[in-house]
């Protein structure tokens, strides 16, 4: 069934406040990142309007990415023209709540939720776990419009050939980097496994390996870095051998992604995203597989999550109600429904999976179901004080590149993160 047709057949059973009981007409402005996601919002944004004609919604141009929509908005409140609506990086969010609280420039939804039910509306519709990437301070600012969790693509044949089962992968990385070694030691040409950590544009990967041994990036305690430990020396060390031992190349996310449509790695690991463009590089030429990300610590390890939140800038009380009934219906089932189809980004909904919405998608296509079972173990992105999170990745990404190539030891290799990140906290 046509997408957009799908969602004008949808119960919307989020939109609570009818377009009626607004008193005026009022348009709303609204600013979200990256330009690609226009393919959804904007009939999103359509279907909305329909069902509340008394509301216009009014895109600013798009952000070309989370950086610099952040960046927009807070030139934005200087000079007073923030917009009504914004889609906030969960990374980023905090740093925006503590510049705009102060000034009285963003809208806590705590209000909005209570008139919905409280705790009990939250319940309904999201894991405790998505509801927290929208917390900042104990305050919900936000409500989860797009998650992103790295998951685990996988070539079926290459990890047939050493005797080992796709279907049932190791669950924890020194397991997985046994596997991968074995790939690699059958054919040197293949690389038994990819983590293209140090080509990444941000800290995505390198603290996805700090959370899934249930370490944290920043100690709350002393404000210092919070992988100064054996959590942060075991990640080196793994993705050392990564390279050292299982042939994994330092390459972007984008080459790492070619070589393995070619069938020349193992298993990779990247974004829910990527799904659609991985399936066509494979084509016929192997058997695709996804599979969750491995946790060290199966307690309390998780996987840090992207994407962003809707919060309400808007302090005008005459936008805000419209502002509310936009920010549930884009984290309602029916438009996750939409999202997760185009994008193959994890629902942020938990009805959004039920038999009315996903559940039929994702029994036909298993790879894309793979990122909604990370629901329970999304964490926050986390972000660094001091607002140069930016800076601090590419200062870190650049030292692991030394240690994934063996320029350095893993041990030296921490200690000049430690000293670097810390520096730039200041």
């Amino acid at each position: 069934m046509n997408i957009t047709r799908r969602i004008a057949l949808g119960a919307f059973a989020l939109l609570a406040t009818p377009a009626a009981a607004l008193a005026q007409d009022v348009t709303l402005n609204v600013l979200y990142n990256l330009p690609g996601f226009t393919k959804f919002h904007q009939p999103l944004a359509d279907e909305f309007m329909k069902q509340n004609p008394d509301v216009k919604i009014n895109f600013l141009a798009p952000a070309a990415g989370y950086n610099e929509g952040q960046q927009q908005v807070l030139r934005s409140a200087v000079t007073g023209e923030l917009p009504d609506v914004y889609f906030s990086g969960y990374n980023l969010t905090g740093e925006l709540v503590h510049t705009l609280a102060p000034r009285n420039q963003i809208t806590d939804l705590g209000p909005f939720i209570e008139a919905e039910g409280g705790q009990a509306f939250l319940d309904a519709n999201f894991t405790p776990n998505m509801v927290a990437l929208g917390n900042v301070d104990g305050t919900q600012y936000g409500l989860p419009v797009n998650a992103s969790s790295p998951i685990m693509f996988i070539n079926a044949d290459l990890v047939r050939s050493v005797g080992a089962d796709p279907e049932n992968m190791p669950t924890t990385f020194p397991e997985l980097i046994e596997l991968a070694k074995k790939i690699h030691e059958a054919d040197p040409k293949v690389a038994g496994m990819a983590y293209d950590i140090a080509g990444w544009a941000d800290d995505w990967l390198w603290q996805a390996m700090i959370t899934q041994q249930g370490g944290t990036l920043v100690d709350e305690a002393t404000g210092k870095v919070g992988f100064d430990n054996e959590t942060g020396l075991n990640a080196l060390r793994l993705i050392r051998q990564m390279t050292a031992e299982a042939g994994a190349p330092t390459m972007d996310w984008d080459q790492a992604r070619q070589q393995f449509g070619a069938g020349l790695t193992g298993f990779m690991f990247t974004t829910p995203a990527h799904v659609q463009t991985i399936e066509g590089l494979v084509g016929d030429r192997f058997p695709l597989m996804t599979t969750t990300f491995p946790l060290q610590d199966k307690e309390n390890g998780g996987v840090p999550t992207g994407g962003n939140s809707a919060v309400m800038l808007t302090q005008d009380t005459a936008k805000q109600q419209a502002a509310w009934n936009y920010i549930k219906w884009i984290t309602g089932p029916e438009a996750q429904n939409v999202i997760v189809r185009i994008t193959g980004y994890l629902p942020t909904n938990i009805r959004a999976t039920g038999e009315d919405f996903l559940a039929p998608y994702y029994a036909e296509h298993p790879n894309v179901a793979t990122a909604a079972k990370q629901m329970d173990r999304s964490l926050p992105w986390a972000g660094y004080p001091g607002g140069d999170s930016v800076r601090i990745w590419r200062t870190q990404r650049d030292i692991i590149g030394t240690v994934m190539r063996g320029e350095v030891s893993p041990e030296d290799g921490l200690a000049q993160i430690v000293d670097a990140t810390n520096g730039l906290m200041n």
